[in-house]
């Protein structure tokens, strides 16, 4: 299906590329093989992701607004100069958001993977499922076929993980739970990203070898 992305939204995302491009180059090389969480504002608004998880040397290059269409666009820009020794990538939500459908997801999660394949070589790679958020319940079918089928993508690919964040995310109704998202019921609060981190600390040795 056609995303139903406006210019606007395509400006701001090329210049929220721009602007990391920029501060990456000011602020030098860092570590000579950091670890790389990527993917859309769910990534970029984790601000204290280095401290949660105890590790300089992680790379957040998360950028608003971004699908998993777009990591496959700006994977050569903002990923491969860094050089990662693993990747955790954190998309998809925003593509089922504009209109795109599962099989669209899944194309590019696959045209993601060739281009770490092709690029980076056999380096851990790990995927954040797509969260169950409030704003977008009504698609939570389509996550949770989109989160089992890049899963079982995984599956094939030698030195990958999957993190299933979806179940803590859920309270005993089996819906949100309301205080892990900020007002906007799309983004996540200071106690969601705890939860985050209690998940991906699981996957710690293998993103942190």
């Amino acid at each position: 299906m056609r995303s139903n992305r406006s210019f606007l939204v395509n400006f701001w995302i090329d210049w929220e590329v721009r602007r990391m491009e920029r501060s990456l180059r000011q602020t030098g090389p860092g570590s000579p093989r950091p670890v790389v969480f990527y993917g859309s504002s769910s990534i970029r608004l984790w601000s204290s992701l280095a401290v949660d998880l105890g590790d300089p040397s992680v790379v957040n290059l998360g950028f608003g607004g971004s699908t998993l269409a777009d990591c496959v666009t700006y994977f050569e820009r903002l990923v491969t100069p860094r050089t990662p020794r693993s990747l955790l990538v954190y998309a998809g939500d925003n593509d089922l958001g504009e209109g795109r459908s599962v099989d669209d997801v899944v194309d590019s999660f696959r045209d993601l993977v060739g281009k770490v394949d092709d690029q980076l070589g056999p380096i851990p790679l790990a995927f954040l499922a797509i969260k169950p958020s409030p704003a977008r319940w009504p698609l939570m079918d389509a996550i949770r076929d989109a989160n089992q089928r890049i899963f079982r993508e995984l599956e094939l690919r030698p030195n990958s993980q999957s993190i299933d964040i979806v179940e803590p995310m859920l309270g005993p109704d089996g819906r949100p739970r309301p205080e892990l998202y900020d007002d906007d019921e799309l983004h996540l609060s200071e106690l969601g990203y705890r939860v985050w981190t209690e998940e991906v600390a699981k996957h710690r040795d293998f993103l942190f070898v």
